[in-house]
């Protein structure tokens, strides 16, 4: 048996759920009761819910085989876990900041200040790195509020647009720890456990390596099959195929990104394709 922590709640938890979905580690609806550990129809893997900042430990315990959370929850906890995978979901990074109007150029401005924070580890560790002094002041949530109310001089925390700094007058001094969310392992059930841990694995990563990716299909007059090739990208080139028509027509199939789509159709009609039909991938495995 497989136990995967995932996160209960939080800016992940949804694209988490839907990233195991598209896996085919369907999760069976709960009516709105959603247990601790609940199957998957995988009858070898079942499903922990926990707190993002819990899952760390959990997997380095061994409490859970696997574990999905943002590295910057890895870091704080200290864990000593196998990282697999960049799932590429909350992309984000943790950063110091100040008020727009604060004169602190530089972390050094900062000594004797104190520094709002939900990453106690982090920041402790970043400013003794510096050799700068600074009170920490532990925060559950709305880290971006506490220099506004006097608690703090400055914040660390995370960012992923830059969207809410601006809203609350803040300014980034400086960038601390990139982010993203991870898959990560116990180190022993990577041993004992590794070929379930494979699978599951290649289930998402398959649909890591998909997103953002579209399946073109179309039929091409031989004679226009080398303009059309000049405009259509792949992943390793188009595939040809041979189309039981008296047209003389070729199949041609390709991944491409679904960024270029729209400009790709136009291009593709005017070297001679058509029929094109445009599919989405929910997993791609090389």
């Amino acid at each position: 048996m497989i136990r995967l922590a995932v996160p209960n709640k939080g800016r992940i938890a949804a694209p988490v759920m839907d990233l195991l979905e598209k896996s085919g580690l369907h999760v069976p609806e709960s009516g709105g009761d959603r247990r601790l550990i609940t199957k998957t129809l995988d009858p070898h893997v079942e499903i922990l819910f926990a707190r993002p900042v819990d899952i760390p430990e959990y997997v380095a315990t061994g409490a859970a085989d696997l574990g999905i959370t943002g590295h910057d929850m890895v870091v704080e906890r200290g864990s000593d876990v196998a990282e697999l995978l960049d799932l590429k979901i909350g992309r984000a990074t943790l950063v110091l900041a100040v008020h727009e109007d604060s004169a602190v150029a530089s972390v050094y401005g900062l000594s004797g200040s104190k520094v709002a924070t939900e990453f106690p580890a982090i920041t402790k560790q970043y400013f003794t790195a510096r050799n700068v002094d600074v009170s920490i002041v532990r925060v559950g949530g709305a880290c971006e509020a506490t220099p506004h109310l006097g608690i703090a001089d400055a914040i660390v925390d995370l960012s992923s647009s830059g969207t809410t700094l601006k809203t609350h007058r803040l300014r980034v001094v400086e960038e601390i720890l990139p982010s993203s969310t991870f898959l990560i392992a116990n180190r022993e059930s990577l041993t004992e456990k590794q070929e379930k841990i494979d699978e599951i694995l290649l289930a998402l990563e398959s649909v890591v390596r998909a997103k953002g990716q579209c399946y073109l299909m179309m039929n091409v007059p031989r004679s226009c099959l080398g303009a059309v090739k000049k405009v259509l990208p792949g992943l390793s080139g188009p595939t040809v195929m041979d189309v039981a028509s008296s047209e003389d027509l070729v199949a041609v199939h390709a991944v491409v990104s679904e960024e270029r789509v729209y400009a790709l159709i136009n291009a593709l009609k005017r070297a001679g394709a058509k029929d094109i039909l445009v599919m989405a991938i929910q997993r791609m495995i090389r």
